[in-house]
């Protein structure tokens, strides 16, 4: 068995998440007390009680789903489960590029929850509300929705944001282009074209004033080598140098999530399970919709971790 551990993004949160492991394991506990010590805030309270248009904030959510994750992580470890042993490669969805360092002790935790707030406060002020959109184009291969997207342009911004899974492209940029991308994708034949519930046009150029947050906020972050290499969002490819890891970082405000070609990668350098280490199970549907051979598992309350840990040791 050869796993891949991956880290989920935003879309992911729902109120009461992590209250579990909690208060089964000192480990998750000690998790959330550094988060809310490092941002100074009881986020841990909006997580467990809402409301959930406060935990839906991107400055809330972010930091919220970084510390589930490694919550989760915590206690694996203390059950016995050392990530260089046992797992091959990290990879995250757009924020969980960030869990993923800091699983992979690249980040130490109060560090990944303070830059997860500065990305999530830049992601949300670099576009004035109801300036940029994004939609899902379910039904088309990448190529043609990003053709789809460069064709709705028209002088606005509209890229293709995230290539979730075969079928499954997110495209983003100002409310009009993202508009004429939906009605286009229904005329070239996908079989849904919707807009999104999200708050800021992420992944595409209109992000670039937190791209430049992230820069700076990144030049004086300290990162290590992860303990096994990070398949990065804007490669689909492994990295490890710190100082790469540092710019693609960066790139990725504004780059395109390329998780589709990142599980196509790993499955083709020998990855066949697939764990999704945190909230919800988005990216476990996802893999088994771009590699149907993958056996994919997600771990997010106490029997989960027991289930993983007898596969592992058994």
């Amino acid at each position: 068995m050869t796993i891949a551990f991956t880290f989920p993004g935003q879309g992911s949160q729902s109120v009461g998440m992590g209250k579990i492991l909690a208060d089964t394991y000192p480990q998750a506990k000690a998790v959330f007390d550094e988060v809310d010590e490092a941002l100074g805030q009881k986020l841990s309270e909006v997580m467990w009680n809402g409301p959930e248009d406060a935990l839906t904030l991107t400055a809330n959510a972010q930091p919220a789903l970084m510390a589930v994750s490694i919550a989760t992580m915590r206690v694996l470890e203390a059950r016995g489960l050392a990530l260089k042993a046992r797992v091959s490669y990290v990879a995250g969805h757009s924020l969980g590029e960030y869990s993923a360092l800091a699983a992979a002790g690249s980040l130490d935790l109060a560090t990944t929850a303070r830059l997860l707030r500065v990305r999530g406060d830049a992601m949300q002020n670099a576009v004035p509300v109801g300036q940029g959109a994004m939609a899902a184009l379910l039904g088309l291969d990448f190529d043609l929705a990003a053709e789809i997207a460069q064709a709705a342009a028209q002088g606005e911004v509209c890229q293709a944001a995230n290539d979730n899974a075969p079928g499954q492209v997110v495209v983003s940029g100002h409310v009009a282009a993202v508009e004429r991308a939906v009605e286009i994708a229904k005329a070239r034949g996908a079989r849904r074209a919707v807009l999104l519930p999200v708050s800021a046009p992420f992944h595409c150029a209109l992000m670039a004033p937190a791209a430049e947050a992230m820069s700076e906020a990144l030049a004086n972050a300290q990162i290590r080598t992860p303990a096994v290499p990070l398949v990065a969002n804007v490669l689909a490819a492994p990295i490890t140098d710190p100082d790469e890891i540092r710019s693609r970082l960066v790139e990725q405000v504004t780059g395109t999530v390329r998780w589709r070609e990142s599980i196509t990668w790993l499955a083709q350098n020998g990855v066949d399970t697939f764990v999704e280490v945190g909230t919800g199970k988005v990216l476990t549907g996802m893999v088994k919709r771009i590699d149907k051979e993958a056996a994919g598992l997600a771990v997010n309350s106490p029997e989960d971790i027991d289930v993983l840990m007898e596969k592992i040791s058994g």
